[in-house]
């Protein structure tokens, strides 16, 4: 499949990052200088993040190609412009567009403000895919347009969510919330009541936590207690009258008060260049993210469904090791000596052990495992060179020994050809009513016969 950009600003390059990282095409046009200088700092920084947030590979990349705007578009099936907020040069590229866009591509404008009605002059045929920053990682996008099925559908093909929003209004949904704070914000900072920092400080340290696995609908509930929200309205709804917010008063963004808000994000954060800037905020992005799939919550539990349809089939017994795992190592992984902590070493053993588990069903999923498991009771690892956030590794999994209750494998960690680990794992099947050891359905026992046997040879060699 093939994406067009048009645009490599950081909202456009984003796109192509996303696009390509899920294994599309990409075609780029931008007539602007340093256009490729700027989409190569981006795909460094998403080549790095994005796949730390996987438990699978990603797909292979697709191919990357610079052209005019013809060239980009022949053949796309998805063609985002990221243009300036200009509605007359949205116009200008769209009618170009127009001219040699597929018939059943979808077109897609990254407009923060402008609805379809405007970007269209009513032909309805651009809709509003608004994404949000950085655009690898942030799963949101915002569609608003006569029919944005398509484009849903395609979305979550690439790890993304779409907000599928029926009525057409000015700055769409996220921004007009997001357009009430910076509002007070800018207040706060007018007045001299607050300085840049403390307000970050008030948002990362207290309601930005809430926000990030509840909303702000769902926050608010637990604030009436066991009343729900009835409750709360009751309780805090008189305060929404009391003259606390000036709402849509903007100040005047004067020499005097830009410098003053220069200067004390100057202060705040003038010591990191932007790159370091971005590298911090994808790290702790990646690390957020992956605490909310660890509770399926909020975004993780898209990104959980998203690795599920990565998750290849488990591979068959064959004489050659059985490729059971590969991913990115996260940057939550690494500890202060900057490789791979030891603890973590146990998730890829037990990851790698889960595939063979899937194929002699007893997957979390399989009919086989109705009131039975498989637990660790062993193992031997060996630590031969380190690891590192952002390492592409594989294991390769030898089936050593399956008889009875005892499952034995042995598991290779490979960071491109280099054998960076390994372990000798054995596991015991337990039947969950009593909590103890017993033999394996006689299906589930047949099915690890066939991986011991394939692996006869290979197992010899490591005993």
């Amino acid at each position: 499949m093939k994406a067009a950009i048009l645009g490599t600003g950081v909202i456009g390059a984003g796109w192509a990052a996303r696009f390509l990282l899920a294994g599309w095409d990409v075609a780029v046009h931008d007539p602007a200088p340093g256009a490729e200088e700027r989409l190569t700092a981006t795909l460094d920084a998403a080549r790095r993040s994005l796949p730390m947030l996987s438990e699978v590979a990603l797909p292979p990349e697709g191919t990357l190609s610079f052209g005019t705007l013809e060239e980009a578009v022949k053949g796309a099936i998805w063609v985002q412009e990221s243009a300036p907020e200009r509605l007359d040069l949205k116009h200008e590229i769209w009618g170009k567009v127009l001219e040699h866009a597929a018939s059943d591509a979808v077109l897609a404008s990254s407009t923060s403000g402008f609805t379809p009605t405007a970007l269209n002059g009513g032909a309805g045929l651009v809709i509003v895919a608004h994404p949000f920053n950085p655009v690898y990682l942030i799963p949101l996008v915002e569609l608003v347009g006569q029919d944005t099925a398509q484009a849903a559908e395609l979305l979550r093909g690439i790890g993304m969510y779409s907000l599928e929003i029926t009525a057409e209004i000015d700055g769409h949904i996220a921004d007009r919330l997001l357009e009430s704070v910076w509002r007070e914000a800018l207040w706060l900072v007018n007045d001299g009541i607050a300085t840049t920092e403390q307000i970050d400080e008030a948002i990362r340290m207290g309601f930005g936590l809430r926000w990030a696995q509840m909303g702000l609908f769902e926050t608010y509930r637990l604030g009436g207690g066991d009343g729900g929200f009835a409750q709360f309205l009751a309780q805090f709804g008189p305060a929404l009258k009391w003259p606390w917010s000036h709402l849509t008063d903007v100040p005047d963004l004067d020499d005097a008060l830009v410098q003053k808000i220069a200067a004390q994000s100057d202060a705040q954060s003038g010591h990191l260049t932007t790159a370091e800037l971005t590298t911090l905020r994808d790290a702790n992005l990646v690390a957020l993210l992956r605490a909310l799939k660890q509770r399926d919550s909020g975004a993780g539990k898209l990104l959980n469904a998203h690795d599920k349809s990565l998750t290849p089939p488990p591979p068959p017994p064959g004489p050659e090791p059985l490729v059971t795992l590969r991913r990115t190592i996260p940057v939550d992984w690494t500890d202060y000596n900057g490789h791979m902590n030891e603890s973590r070493y146990g998730q890829l053993w037990s990851d790698a052990g889960d595939t063979i588990l899937v194929a002699i069903g007893m997957g979390p999923e399989s009919p086989g495992a109705q009131g039975a498991t498989w637990f660790t009771v062993d193992n031997h690892i060996r630590y031969l060179a380190e690891c590192h956030a952002g390492d592409a590794c594989e294991v390769r999994t030898t089936v050593l020994m399956a008889e009875g209750k005892k499952l034995r494998m042995h598991h290779e960690m490979f960071v491109g050809e280099t054998l960076s680990a390994s372990c000798t794992q054995l596991l015991l099947h337990i039947d969950l009513a009593t909590r103890r050891s017993a033999p394996p359905a006689p299906q589930v026992a047949e099915k690890m016969g066939e991986y011991a046997t394939a692996h006869q040879i290979l197992a010899a060699q490591h005993t």
